[in-house]
């Protein structure tokens, strides 16, 4: 897992090497497993630990590389996070693979399942996005894995698929009626 040791150490990553020895040694002192009030030994050795790889230029070099990555992806879960669009999206690509699965079990209800790879193409979904969604779907007891592997919707996602379409059809109404 990775820790961050800027926020650890509460310092910027652009910070010399004078301000973390500084800060490592007030922290150092106030969690030291000596000290009656305020020691805590597992925080002092995250301390030390953050100290020992940021004081080295070799050490530091190789984890800034690692931080910039997770900086990174922070920014990127911060943007898609701040796209309105974001949610809707994966609730239309929840629905799809809902109504994909309402069919084929209508279709044929003594062998209603859908294999992981059908259901990413047909949902146009690639399997590290869709992964999200089936645990969704499952969780609230829409879908459920079948004796042989694949996906089926369940009573409780038939109903939930045909209540969103009478609600869907009111929607349509209403507009029409404008």
């Amino acid at each position: 897992m990775f820790i961050d040791y800027y926020e650890l150490l509460q310092v910027s990553p652009r910070a010399n090497s004078e301000t973390i020895e500084r800060i490592f040694r007030y922290f150092a002192m106030r969690y030291h497993p000596d000290n009656r009030e305020t020691g805590n030994e597992a925080r002092f050795s995250e301390i030390v630990e953050a100290h020992n790889t940021l004081k080295d230029p070799v050490k530091r070099a190789q984890y800034d590389v690692q931080y910039n990555e997770r900086l990174d992806d922070r920014r990127q879960l911060s943007d898609e996070a701040g796209d309105p669009g974001s949610v809707e999206r994966d609730s239309a690509i929840q629905a799809k693979i809902l109504s994909l699965l309402y069919v084929r079990r209508r279709q044929d209800v003594n062998n209603p399942g859908i294999g992981d790879e059908e259901l990413e193409r047909l949902s146009g979904c690639p399997q590290e996005h869709l992964e999200f969604h089936l645990w969704y779907l499952k969780g609230r007891g829409w879908i459920a894995r079948t004796e042989n592997g694949t996906f089926a919707i369940t009573i409780d996602g038939v109903d939930h698929a045909n209540a969103q379409g009478r609600r869907d059809v009111k929607v349509t109404k209403l507009l029409d009626h404008q």
